[in-house]
């Protein structure tokens, strides 16, 4: 009986050491499932050998199947160097260096920024090239290890590839214009929620293009063929520009000017128009009306 029991406990103690086994697993890989948008608000040097300080961390972690908020932490940095910090701004809700005085050093906030970004998939506006090396150095001048993403979502990349760029020059802010979802506030946690939206956006619009492209044509951000409308000698005469159709490329930051309907249509139905019109001189009465409303023109 007594090796029965000592066998019973053995058993059920390495059942519950495989269940807490089991338990870190599922939790590195529901980690590994959440995405954390986060934004960083920086000096800019203006001088040779200086570096980039961090001034503000924010970041949201969301439900990617929900794209619900499940937590979000920001934080003012005060760097180590105050005087690289500017007295005033030139923004409305700018950061000062009186604003960041009385914060936290990088290293005080270190632990919290690495928990909540460490194994999780981190998205932002052009992480890749700034915010990600920006953390990274963070880390390394205080000599801890950096947080690693378990993967990574630029949406400067993402939009610029996906769609397009009919709202300008794909910075943060002129997307936020293009949506009416306001100015964008260069304070970090603000921003973080200013993406996700501009992100719902821009998914819902080519959502809705995928779903009627008969109705909602993409071709109206690719072509470049313009149909116009002139007057010659008191005659309508429909003129034609066109150049050749282009799409910029997904690494470059061109603009490409977006016309708000298809062009294609237009030009069947201005030919349509001009047919009509051919028609109409061929009959006396028509012809009448025709050169009355030329004369109104004029």
């Amino acid at each position: 009986m007594i090796v029965v029991c000592k066998l019973q406990n053995n058993f059920l103690f390495l059942e519950m050491e495989a269940s807490s086994s089991s338990s870190v697993h599922d939790s590195i890989q529901k980690r590994a499932s959440e995405i954390v948008f986060f934004d960083l608000e920086t000096t800019v040097p203006n001088r040779a050998g200086q570096k980039f300080c961090v001034l503000e961390f924010g970041a949201m972690v969301i439900c990617p199947r929900k794209l619900i908020e499940l937590e979000s932490y920001s934080t003012l940095i005060r760097p180590g160097d105050l005087s690289a910090v500017a007295l005033r701004s030139g923004r409305s809700e700018g950061i000062t260096r009186e604003v960041v005085a009385g914060a936290p050093g990088f290293e005080e906030v270190a632990e919290k920024i690495f928990s909540i970004l460490d194994g999780r998939v981190w998205a932002g506006h052009n992480i890749q090239r700034f915010d990600c090396v920006r953390i990274k150095e963070a880390f390394n001048e205080i000599s801890r290890p950096a947080p690693v993403p378990a993967g990574m979502i630029d949406s400067l990349g993402v939009l610029s590839e996906k769609f397009g760029r009919r709202a300008g020059n794909m910075k943060m802010a002129t997307l936020a214009t293009y949506f009416g979802l306001g100015q964008q506030k260069h304070r970090s946690l603000d921003d973080v929620r200013l993406n996700l939206e501009v992100l719902k956006h821009c998914a819902t619009v080519l959502f809705l293009e995928s779903s009627l492209p008969s109705v909602l044509s993409k071709k109206c951000h690719d072509s470049t063929t313009i149909t116009t409308r002139s007057r010659s000698n008191g005659k309508l005469i429909m003129c034609k520009e066109e150049s050749s159709n282009r799409k910029s490329p997904t690494s470059s930051l061109g603009y490409q000017r977006a016309v708000p309907y298809a062009r294609t249509g237009l030009g069947k139905m201005a030919e349509s128009v001009k047919n009509i019109l051919c028609k109409a001189h061929e009959k006396p009465v028509l012809n009448s009306i025709l050169k009355h409303s030329h004369s109104l023109l004029r």
